[in-house]
């Protein structure tokens, strides 16, 4: 039997739920830290935030175009919101996010799980305990929205 490798990560942050949901939905916000880097020379986010409507984010760095998108699956504000996830660049292949938070106190709690073909294939090859570039990725990411709550 073969086990399913899946990134889950879990990270509080000292802002509302519905602050936090909304972070993932709107351009402005996003483009502070959703696939988003200091060294970024040019960066658009196209979000038809609604059921079965796609969303691009096109990053250029070092002269490179680097595009991710998807399609939203489920949006129930301000609790879940479930995405796929492609770079087409880099694999042909979708994973999917699923985004849960929950109230804790005056902020929240975030928890990202991501799984399919690519990120079960990268955590393969991890030893135990050792984060992988997706979950760097997503740390730097997190880091990136807490600063852009305040």
């Amino acid at each position: 039997m073969t086990v399913a490798r899946i990134l889950r990560m879990t990270r509080r942050f000292e802002a509302t739920p519905e602050r936090v949901f909304d972070a993932w939905l709107n351009p402005e916000t996003a483009r502070k830290w959703l696939f988003s880097s200091p060294a970024d020379e040019g960066y658009a986010a196209e979000l038809d935030a609604r059921v079965g409507g796609a969303w691009t984010i096109t990053a250029r760095r070092g002269g490179i175009d680097y595009a991710a998108g998807g399609e939203y699956l489920e949006i129930a504000r301000p609790c879940r919101l479930v995405f796929t996830f492609a770079m087409l660049q880099f694999s042909p292949n979708s994973d999917r996010i699923t985004v849960e938070i929950a109230p804790s106190g005056a902020g929240c709690i975030l928890t990202l799980t991501q799984q399919g073909v690519d990120i079960a294939g990268e955590l393969r090859h991890l030893p135990p305990g050792i984060a992988g570039g997706t979950e760097l990725g997503w740390s730097e990411m997190f880091d990136a929205l807490a600063a852009t709550l305040g």
